[in-house]
Order: structure tokens, then C-alpha cells, then sequence
């Protein structure tokens, strides 16, 4: 069941479990452009499926906001937007680590190794390697967790689990990036919680959140989206 956080004429926003694949990949599972054209047809009770535009992904163990197009022209202007950078995006992680500073800006160079599906992180320019940015704002800590703010400044294969646990503090869950113990499911304590932008059809400021997922880690912090 697609727990929908925004629709309109252009767009579809869903709160995206952790374990659901954004499309479809080897494995043959379910995934969540199939549900969210589904919903669509049964809503609208139309013939055939609906038109679904996969506009940005996120990592199958992650959970989060993910936005998608329900028309051509939607497809095409949010692309636009996320090429150009007009998009904020705000993700909550959870580590056992706690980082030296409370807030700060994380820079790296990011390649990827194919054979392991994992990103290589530098610290100084690589061949082949393209520059991440993050910011990062250290929330709480509860439970021997620390719950931690992060905004992209550049959108690369894996960045924020890549970034953060070549800084000392993997994510919760993450044993491909060096937490100790996986959690249930494979899922990785990464939410995608917020995107702001402007609606490239209708202009309106758009807001929209994903409350966070029912899992003890993140119901055990007081401040929730």
C-alpha cells in the first residue's frame, strides 16, 4: 500500500519504504514505479496502466521521500530542475558514531567500483572520481545513536553512506560502508525526510515530508518530522 505524501495534476510523491526497489532490476521483486501506476490506474479507474516518470531514485534500503511524474511535461521540467540544482533535499541519518563537530560541510571525490556496486571515496582529486558535498548538523543523541541533518550540495551514487563513514560515522545498518551489524531487512538508517521546490508547471513552493519509518531506531528520537 502506497502511503502517498503529495499529488497533483504533474507530480506523485511517496513515502518510500526501506527494502522496496524504486524500479525493476534483476531480482524480479515488486518495486515501487509498478505499485505507484497501480495506484494510479485503480484511482482513476483507468484501462491501462498509468504513465509513471521516474524523476530521482533512492537506494532500496533506504526510506523517504521519492517524487514522480504523472505526465510528460512533469517528467521533463523536474528533470530539468534537478540538473540545475533548484531542488532542496534534506535527509535525517543515524549513526553510532558521533562526528568532532556538531555541524560542518563534508567535501570528497566519489568514484565507483562496479564489481562491488559500492562508491570509492578520496580525499583529493582521483581520475575518474567527481566531486560530493554535503552539509551535516548533528540533532540528538539517545541510546547511544546520534541522529544527525544532512542536505546535498551534489547528488552522487551513494554519497551520503560513502561520505559519512569515510569520516568515522557509517550508518546504522550499513555493513557495505562499515557498520559493525546489518539491520532488519538490509535497511540502512538513511530517510530521505524533505524536498523543497518550485512547481516547474504551476510555480507554487512545493514542501513535502515523509514521517519517519516505524523501526525503534527512529521512533526513539523525540523531534520527528
Amino acid at each position: 500500500m502506497l502511503q502517498v505524501l503529495y499529488e497533483d495534476n504533474h507530480l506523485l510523491a511517496v513515502n518510500k519504504p526501506a527494502g522496496l526497489a524504486v524500479q525493476g532490476d534483476s531480482t524480479g521483486d515488486e518495486h515501487l514505479l509498478d505499485l505507484a501506476a497501480l495506484w494510479l490506474k485503480n484511482k482513476y479507474d483507468k484501462p491501462g496502466l498509468a504513465f509513471v516518470g521516474l524523476i530521482h531514485r533512492l537506494d532500496r534500503p533506504v526510506s523517504g521521500v521519492v517524487l514522480l511524474a504523472k505526465t510528460s511535461k512533469g517528467l521533463s521540467r523536474m528533470n530539468e530542475l534537478f540538473r540545475s540544482k533548484n531542488i532542496r533535499k534534506i535527509y535525517h541519518a543515524i549513526s553510532r558514531e558521533q562526528l568532532a563537530a556538531e555541524q560542518g560541510t563534508l567535501q570528497h571525490y566519489l568514484g565507483k567500483d562496479a564489481k562491488t556496486n559500492r562508491a570509492l571515496t578520496y580525499l583529493k582529486p582521483k581520475e575518474g572520481a567527481k566531486p560530493a558535498v554535503l552539509h551535516y548538523r548533528h540533532l540528538q543523541a539517545r541510546n547511544n545513536l546520534h541522529l544527525y541533518e544532512i542536505e546535498l550540495e551534489t547528488g552522487r551514487f551513494h554519497q551520503i553512506r560513502a561520505q559519512m563513514a569515510k569520516t568515522g560515522a557509517p550508518l546504522l545498518g550499513d555493513v557495505k560502508y562499515g557498520a559493525g551489524t546489518p539491520l532488519p531487512g538490509r535497511e540502512v538508517a538513511l530517510h530521505a525526510l524533505k524536498l523543497e521546490f518550485k512547481h516547474p508547471v504551476t510555480g507554487e513552493e512545493i514542501k513535502i515530508t515523509a514521517p519517519y519509518p516505524k523501526s525503534e531506531w527512529w521512533q526513539s528520537f523525540k523531534s520527528k518530522p
